[in-house]
């Protein structure tokens, strides 16, 4: 591989940003070569010292706040003040990394008097942390506060979408801890699969497309190493004929129009009952139509989107707003409405990441329920219900790491859950990472004969 230069556009108007060399082999062979030399080192380094550490980084995020939230914008078209809002949420985690570390802890077992045996937690090592542009500096927080206040050492790879964002992110951590406990490298896809092959990484960590966890998965049962993948999704929302029509379709756009659609746990896919449909979908489409939407993060990304409208349509979907690629700079695209989405069509079955509502008219709760658990993905799911009988059905029923009833986003801090599926696997947050990012010893000790 010989590097190269990524340049990123502002996808509001297709101006430059800038542009970023790419990490090549040797920078790549170095990078590993200093964070396996800096390890056993920063694995000896006291809990509550690495803890006092990671509150310094935090302080560092708030005080950069705005000069972050400014580069997301420019490079992915989020919004100057929910991409610092992504900000302050990474400051949080790495705080709370910083108290649940120092009390992260083994066990001891019961055996013989005469012995000690205990369960002990221990650093893995080298973490790779691959993650996304959609929220750059928040999702890389939780990844890199865990591992790192677990005693391993990070090499982080940020989206090629974002690299100025996790470039300045990386100065603006990077300086509080030793040489060689967290580095930056840039670049595409293919710089991840070169790390992810490495047989000096413990641990890979991505939260991206499924297609490269898969890859990733694939090589990483070659060399030995720990995966942890949050994937794509397919997230379905239940719409019970019980509910507030009105209110159930505040409820939707919120979920596929929030940050254009550009959110892990978006709405995908809406199964709604017959008995509410038409008021439902009205006003959905007045929902949609009020909306003026942030630019996708790129072109590419804006022609995905629409060819799975285009798909949709094609399979006798009809389109109710939205739907058509404006003229202009940019990637921008419209709040989409479909009703009358096959099954089998890609806006039902993959992951389209973009501001757009497939709807599916069904009989009752019961069909509706058994559609929104078929599927290839288990991120998380959603039911808008006034039935705790079908609540209950609900979370029980639905194959997701996280099931959400009336109300598509929110939940208490430090909730964790196992994606599911072509989702992924393991912990991606939580003090359960905590657990991911360190491995147990078995001690036992007894005196000598």
């Amino acid at each position: 591989m010989t590097a190269g230069t990524i340049e990123i556009r502002n996808p509001a108007d297709g101006s430059v940003v800038g542009r970023m060399p790419a990490a090549g082999e040797h920078e790549i062979d170095a990078a590993l070569a200093l964070a396996n030399r800096t390890r056993a080192q920063w694995a000896r380094t006291p809990a509550a010292e690495r803890g006092v550490l990671l509150h310094t980084a935090a302080g560092r995020l708030r005080a950069h706040a705005d000069e972050l939230a400014k580069a997301n914008e420019a490079e992915t078209g989020r919004p100057w003040d929910e991409a610092r809002e992504g900000v302050l949420a990474g400051a949080g985690t790495l705080d709370q990394y910083a108290e649940l570390g120092p009390v992260h802890r083994g066990r001891s077992l019961l055996g013989g008097v005469g012995a000690t045996d205990l369960m002990v937690p221990e650093p893995r090592g080298v973490v790779v942390a691959l993650t996304p542009w959609n929220d750059p500096v928040a999702v890389a927080s939780g990844l890199l506060g865990a591992a790192l206040v677990t005693g391993n050492t990070v090499v982080h790879k940020p989206s090629e979408r974002a690299p100025h964002t996790g470039q300045l992110l990386g100065e603006v951590l990077g300086g509080v801890f030793p040489d060689g406990v967290l580095q930056t490298l840039h670049g595409d896809g293919g710089v991840g699969a070169i790390l992810a092959m490495r047989d000096d990484v413990d641990v890979i960590a991505h939260v991206g497309s499924t297609a490269t966890g898969r890859s990733i998965a694939a090589s990483a049962a070659a060399t030995g190493a720990k995966t942890l993948l949050e994937n794509g999704g397919n997230d379905p929302l239940v719409i019970d004929a019980d509910v507030d029509p009105g209110w159930a379709a505040g409820q939707a756009a919120l979920g596929a129009f929030a940050n254009s659609g550009q959110i892990c746990v978006a709405v995908e896919r809406i199964y709604v009952c017959s008995a509410i449909a038409e008021p439902f979908l009205d006003a959905l489409v007045k929902e949609a139509s009020s909306r003026t939407l942030a630019p996708l993060v790129d072109r590419r990304h804006r022609d995905h989107v629409h060819a799975h409208v285009a798909d949709a349509i094609d399979r006798g979907a009809r389109l109710l707003t939205g739907g058509e690629v404006p003229d202009g700079p940019g990637a921008h695209y419209p709040a989409t409405v479909l009703t009358g989405c096959e099954p089998d069509a890609r806006v039902m079955t993959e992951e389209t990441f973009g501001p757009v509502a497939p709807v599916r008219v069904v009989d009752g709760f019961d069909e509706a329920l058994a559609e929104a658990a078929s599927g290839e993905y288990g991120l998380a799911a959603t039911v808008l219900t006034a039935s705790m009988a079908h609540a209950q059905r609900a979370w029980r029923e639905l194959p997701a790491g996280t099931v959400k009833v009336n109300n598509v986003f929110g939940g208490a801090p430090g909730g964790a859950a196992h994606p599911r599926r072509r989702s992924g696997n393991g912990y991606g947050y939580g003090p359960e990472l905590l657990d991911e990012m360190t491995q147990t010893k078995l001690v036992h000790i007894a005196p000598p004969a």
